[in-house]
């Protein structure tokens, strides 16, 4: 496959593949199910995203399968699997819907499925949230297969970097890879904080203490999101899970 792409396309391969293996070290990962996608560079309108019938420990540069914004395979794996239809919706939606978005990750973790279908949502109740100023929240519809529901995913996720799908799951998208990696990273453990505090009496710090706190988060105070994190990330599936640049 790397020598029937670009270079750039190449790096993206290996960077998405390193992403499906993260997610699988942290335990993110659902069977074969859920999806994490990314934009060709240099190709408007395709994206990269997992071939349907393959655990996230199994992806490979390689393994990845180029679709278009209408569900077109442009480029297959050779691993005779097709994509998650499901998966199709949700990333076209995002990609087509949000230009500043270069990866999309969906998860369905206990975790998040748990905060997913509480009242209350997401709560500023750790440094972990408190990342987020704010967060999308989706309504289930059932299973994301009707087209039509693509304009209201885009319209709930607004300018969020995150998302929250109602009794389903979670979402984050990031300008880059390693962004969107750290994003879902943080937002799971907030979810798992929350459901972990829900036995017992919580505190709750003050407005201006949150917003403090998001303002020090945002890209740009300091570094992007993701920049410091990812080569060491690299360097734990290099020993851990080698083969993903494959």
């Amino acid at each position: 496959m790397r020598d029937r792409v670009s270079p750039q396309e190449w790096q993206t391969r290996v960077d998405l593949a390193a992403c499906y293996r993260l997610v699988h070290h942290y335990g993110m990962d659902d069977l074969v199910y859920n999806h994490i996608s990314a934009r060709v560079p240099g190709e408007e309108g395709h994206f990269l995203i997992n071939a349907y019938g393959m655990t996230y420990d199994e992806i490979t540069a390689s393994s990845l399968v180029k679709v278009d914004f209408d569900g077109n395979i442009v480029q297959d794996s050779g691993t005779g699997y097709g994509i998650n239809h499901a998966g199709f919706v949700i990333h076209s939606a995002v990609h087509r819907g949000r230009h500043d978005v270069a990866c999309v990750i969906h998860t369905h973790t206990p975790a998040g499925m748990a905060v997913s279908a509480m009242d209350c949502g997401l709560l500023p109740l750790t440094q972990n949230a408190m990342f987020f100023s704010g967060v999308g929240y989706h309504a289930y519809e059932g299973p994301a297969v009707d087209l039509d529901e693509q304009k209201r995913l885009v319209v709930d996720l607004g300018e969020h970097v995150a998302m929250i799908l109602r009794n389903h799951g979670l979402l984050a998208v990031g300008a880059t890879i390693p962004e969107a990696f750290i994003t879902i990273y943080w937002l799971e453990r907030a979810c798992k904080a929350q459901v972990f505090a829900m036995n017992t009496k919580c505190t709750l710090p003050g407005e201006d203490v949150v917003r403090l706190t998001n303002e020090r988060y945002r890209p740009g105070q300091r570094r992007r999101i993701g920049e410091l994190e990812w080569a060491g990330l690299l360097r734990l599936l290099e020993r851990r899970y080698p083969g993903f640049r494959d």
